[in-house]
Order: structure tokens, then sequence, then C-alpha cells
């Protein structure tokens, strides 16, 4: 595989990362907050060591802002517990019950922005995948799925072919009609200060093995211009 193609890639991902990285570092509200058990965040309250307190009732957990920080608390003035559902009662009423200066019970709501993201990001994780796959599997085709409806043509060197006229026998006539159109590659000004056209293309009909391809080889030959080749069912693709 390319180099070029590897590294874009990589440099896709790794922005996509960093966003995602980004994203969730950002809208993380636990940020400055000392993670600890639930039984320091009681002992914090017993203590009397509170003055606001806030229930986040989704998420069971229970923030603290402290008078002073200890050797409990890593010596954080603001913690964080979580607390199991079945004592989310208990722990309002230890709550209420202390006298501080604020408490408050929140219910958090999902962003729209956050819910389309975790609708939208596994899907493109598993077409990603599923369009990685199929190209590995059609590998040997050009790009593979990818590479769908993209010309087969292929390009030969301008000294290719070196058939000519002088190969192509029994076809007269075919060769004195196609000569005019050799010309018209070869001296493409001449004709144009006329005010002639290039032709759309020339349709070479007949039987296998009547020498078509090779007519149209002897005029790209003759006139020193590429050839291109394509098989009749990428032509039609």
């Amino acid at each position: 595989m390319n180099r070029k193609i590897v590294f874009r890639n990589l440099a896709i991902v790794a922005a996509l990362l960093l966003v995602i990285y980004a994203f969730s570092y950002f809208t993380n509200d636990k940020r400055g907050f000392e993670s600890v058990d639930t039984s320091v965040a009681i002992a914090q309250l017993d203590s009397d060591n509170v003055t606001e307190a806030q229930i986040d009732d989704r998420e069971q957990q229970i923030r603290l802002w402290l008078k002073e920080g200890n050797d409990a608390t890593s010596g954080k003035t603001e913690i964080i517990a979580k607390y199991p559902e079945a004592a989310s009662e208990q722990l309002f009423d230890t709550v209420q019950s202390k006298g501080l200066e604020s408490y408050n019970t929140t219910v958090s709501q999902e962003s729209w922005f956050t819910s389309l993201l975790l609708f939208v990001l596994p899907m493109v994780i598993l077409l990603g995948i599923f369009f990685f796959v199929m190209s590995r599997m059609q590998g040997g085709g050009r790009g593979g799925v990818m590479g769908f409806g993209k010309s087969k043509a292929k390009q030969l060197s301008k000294d290719m072919p070196t058939t000519t006229f002088g190969d192509v026998a029994g076809a007269d006539e075919a060769v004195e009609e196609l000569y005019e159109i050799k010309d018209f590659l070869q001296n493409p000004a001449r004709y144009q200060a006329l005010g002639a056209k290039i032709p759309k293309g020339v349709l070479l009909y007949g039987p296998p093995g009547t020498g078509k391809t090779l007519l149209a080889r002897a005029v790209a030959g003759e006139a020193g211009v590429p050839f291109f080749t394509i098989s009749g069912s990428d032509f039609v693709e």
C-alpha cells in the first residue's frame, strides 16, 4: 500500500481521536473534583466539614465542597463519590439534616449533540470496517470496492506502440479510410486552421480476429500519440 495513503489515513484517525478526546475533556464536569470512596464522603458529612453539597441523582454521585481539606481527601476541598441506588434517600436525609449553606439535587439530561454522536459514531465505525474489509477482499481489482466506476484504461508510453500501417495486411481500404484520422492526430493545427473539428470517434466493426485492434494501434503508431486500451466489459461499466 502507498505510504502516503497510509499516513493520510493514520492522520485522519488521529484527528478524529483528538476531536473525541477534546470533546470528552471539555464536557467533563468532574474536572477539579477528587474522587473518593463513599465512606470518606459520609465521614466528611458526619464531621460537619461540608459547606455545600450536590446530589447527581442520575449518575448516583454526590459532590461535596469542604471547609478544609485533609489526608482522606488528599488535601482537596472539592470531592466526589458514588453511592448505591438503595442509599439515595438516606443520603439525601443526611445532607438535609446537616444544615449546610446550600445543597441541591440534579437530574442531568444528555445534550442533543451527545445523543447524536452516540448514535452516528458506531454507524460510521461499522461502515468504515465494512468498506475496509470489502476493499481487502477485492484487493486484486484496481482500488477494490473504492475503485468501482473508475476507468480501467491503460495508457502506453508515447513511444508505444510501434505498429504502423505497413504491419497491416489485407485491409487496404480500411487503412486508406484511417489515413486521414492519422493525419488529423499528427497535424491537428492544419485542420483547425480550416475550422475542422476532431471527430468524436471511429467505430471499427467486425468479427474477432479481423485486425480491429491492430488497425487502432497502427493509427496511434503512425501519428505518434498514446494508445489507450480497455476491454469491452470495462467500457460498459
